[in-house]
């Protein structure tokens, strides 16, 4: 061989090393690496890890952000001095106090001011919106508007940023005195206007708990009430943002001998609302890490480096996902990636693993937002384009889930699922909630469903988990229902829902039936969605879709899964508007494929002297969880000693929906 490619003793000489790093650089397809970037990513033996850089506190305010801080002085100065029906103290001092911390911030134009008149907003929002004060509720609502409107404006993208200024508010909360930390009114005005942290406050709330107070315990049981029991419509808080509040809560109701008045009955509603899935009652196990992910999803504050890091291995298992020297099921650049991953670090903790499936999950859903807005492309090959990466990052998350922990321990291997799941689930609301009308369903829906039919594959090690992957999807696509918080998301929900894959997965391949009671809860949630517009009878073009799709789901399980139906049929038909006849007969006409129906058409038929008649149709659905453990009490009491005779008159009331 020439000498200028012989193999030689000792270390790459410095022209052959420079072929390699423009490959590095220069990938087809990619935008090509800077020097600077290109240096972040590359190993140098021997060298340490960079120590994290603390945040600069004397940051300047941008002009964007001076103009903003303007603009809320001139509106504030002439409100406070309107403000005749507030009392002199706290409201106007408090008032005076912010408009005097405004000034100084948008003076001196540092962060350490900005800071400051952070901590004075949330200061007075604890301390003005008390109970029991002696104000006017429509000067309050004024009062706390005032102080709203200056956190909103330092969390305009111009300005702070939403992530940088809910950090601060978050700890402004935390670190606020004893005496008004635990305001109920305060903190829910902050969490309806997206100022909160909820991860890092729900983390500090559980651990208050955990000292026993009872003043925490109580503002607790009031935060999850409101949201989880009250008012299940909202979008600003569901279960996996208060989790581990929730499960503190559930500790000290199992195990004190002495728990809170209604801390008991609190945990059962939450565990007996329709609203949450069977299996994560328990909110812990494999549930536990798809809640975490969500949360995590959520956390923007990454070590310096990684994102190039993550970046530009995504980008080398893209390559080597489609090289052909892959091998079988990509396992041979399985095996040259995990040498990678570890060669960068990012194997060592489940925190960086966690970041970057995360990072190239936005980075795969970034790639198909650019892609799709080129509107000169063919629909066809802008999809090829966003499915090129997408699919080598689901191969990726496949193997990864295949070949974590020992071939026989299921649980690292579900719970590493559960985990990505509610990373992408994280991802897929806090894009949902940004772009609003601009999201776009296609890179989740493509993650969803081919990692689905991946995990899905025959497969001897796969095979272990089935059930597992049946659950954690289950759950997944409970929180991401249309009624709750992705109603944009409804179209790729229904397609994965109505999936051949998936419906045969769940009805036919588990045995004993034990993934009915999970699809029979996604399909209520579909019905509970459709009910309000199919009620008015008055369908919008994307609805009248969204109801034609479901009548074709039940059209294939009226064909392949008769028995499904006649099971729920109850429960089905409960959340279906009385008006839906066609709905609500393709249900009713349901029949067990073993039983012969008799001919209509027989001479003198007497329907009611059939055999058949005299056995009950089997009913699956579980008719305790539908009453409410206090009405279900009072129900008990009077079956069992017929009095009160009250109980009867207001039997009407209690049973009265009044959500409908």
């Amino acid at each position: 061989m020439p000498d200028s490619i012989r193999l030689k003793v000792g270390q790459v000489p410095a022209a052959q090393a420079a072929v390699y790093d423009e490959f590095a650089r220069n990938i087809p397809g990619f935008k090509p690496l800077t020097d600077r970037e290109a240096a972040s990513i590359t190993h140098k033996p021997g060298a340490a890890e960079p120590a994290p850089v603390a945040a600069p506190t004397n940051l300047a305010a941008s002009e964007d952000c001076v103009a903003i801080l303007d603009e809320v002085h001139s509106k504030l100065q002439p409100f406070i001095e309107q403000c005749t029906g507030l009392p002199p103290a706290p409201h106007m001092a408090s008032l005076n106090q912010l408009l005097d911390s405004l000034h100084v911030a948008r003076t001196s134009k540092e962060v350490s001011a900005v800071i400051v008149l952070i901590g004075k907003a949330v200061e007075s929002l604890l301390e003005g919106l008390t109970p029991g004060l002696q104000t006017e509720p429509e000067m309050l609502a004024r009062f706390r508007d005032a102080n709203i409107l200056v956190l909103r404006a330092l969390a305009d993208q111009r300005a702070y940023g939403p992530n940088w200024t809910g950090r601060q508010v978050t700890m402004a909360l935390v670190e606020a005195r004893d005496d008004i930390k635990w305001n109920i009114d305060a903190v829910d005005s902050l969490i309806r206007s997206n100022l909160i942290n909820l991860y890092e406050y729900d983390k500090c709330l559980a651990a208050c708990m955990e000292s026993g107070t009872t003043s925490v315990i109580q503002f607790a049981m009031m935060l999850v009430k409101i949201y989880l029991i009250d008012d299940r419509s909202n979008a600003h808080i569901i279960e996996s943002d208060l989790f581990g509040t929730i499960e503190v809560l559930s500790k000290i109701a199992n195990h004190s001998r002495t728990p809170p008045d209604g801390l008991v009955q609190l945990v059962d509603m939450i565990k007996m609302s329709s609203e949450r899935i069977e299996h994560d009652l328990a909110m812990s196990g494999p549930t536990a890490q798809l809640h975490s992910g969500i949360q995590q999803a959520r956390e923007f504050e990454d070590p310096p480096g990684l994102l190039e890091k993550t970046e530009f291995l995504l980008r080398e298992w893209v390559n080597m996902y489609h090289s052909p020297s892959a091998g079988k099921d990509s396992t041979k650049a399985f095996t040259i990636f995990v040498q990678q991953m570890n060669l960068h670090g990012l194997l060592k903790t489940d925190d960086l693993i966690t970041r970057f499936f995360r990072m190239s999950t936005q980075m795969c859903v970034d790639l198909c937002y650019r892609a799709l807005a080129e509107q000169n492309n063919n629909p066809t090959l802008v999809r090829a384009k966003c499915f090129h990466t997408l699919d080598a990052f689901v191969r990726l998350i496949a193997l990864l889930v295949k070949h974590s922990g020992d071939q026989q321990n299921t649980i690292t291997k579900v719970n590493l699922l559960n985990k990505v799941l509610g990373i992408v689930a994280g991802v897929l609301l806090i894009d949902h909630d940004v772009r609003a009308t601009d999201f776009q369903q296609v890179p989740y829906h493509r993650i969803f469903i081919m990692l689905f039919l991946e995990l899905n594959a025959p497969d001897q090690i796969l095979e272990t988990i089935n059930f597992q992957v049946l659950t954690a999807y289950c759950n997944m696509l409970s929180i991401l229902k249309p009624a709750k918080v992705a109603p944009g998301f409804a179209y790729a929900w229904l397609e994965i829902v109505s999936h051949r894959v998936f419906i045969g997965r769940i009805l036919s391949l588990t045995p004993q039936q034990k993934g009915w009671p999970m699809y029979a809860q996604l399909l209520t949630a579909l019905f509970k969605f459709l009910s309000p517009f199919l009620r008015n009878a008055e369908l919008a073009k994307p609805v009248h879709r969204l109801y034609r799709g479901t009548l074709r789901v039940l059209l294939v399980l009226l064909h392949d899964f008769p028995e499904f139906l006649c099971d729920y049929h109850y429960g089905f038909c409960d959340v279906i508007p009385p008006n839906c006849i066609q709905m609500r007969n393709l249900i009713l006409s349901a029949f067990p494929r073993n039983m012969r129906l008799p001919d209509p058409f027989t001479p003198n038929l007497k329907v009611d002297m059939l055999p058949e008649i005299s056995i009950a149709p089997r009913m699956v659905t579980n008719f305790a969880a539908l009453i409410k453990p206090s009405f279900k009490k009072d129900l008990d009491s009077y079956l069992k000693n017929r009095a009160p005779v009250s109980f009867l008159s207001e039997l009407r009331t209690n049973l009265q929906n009044t959500s409908s």
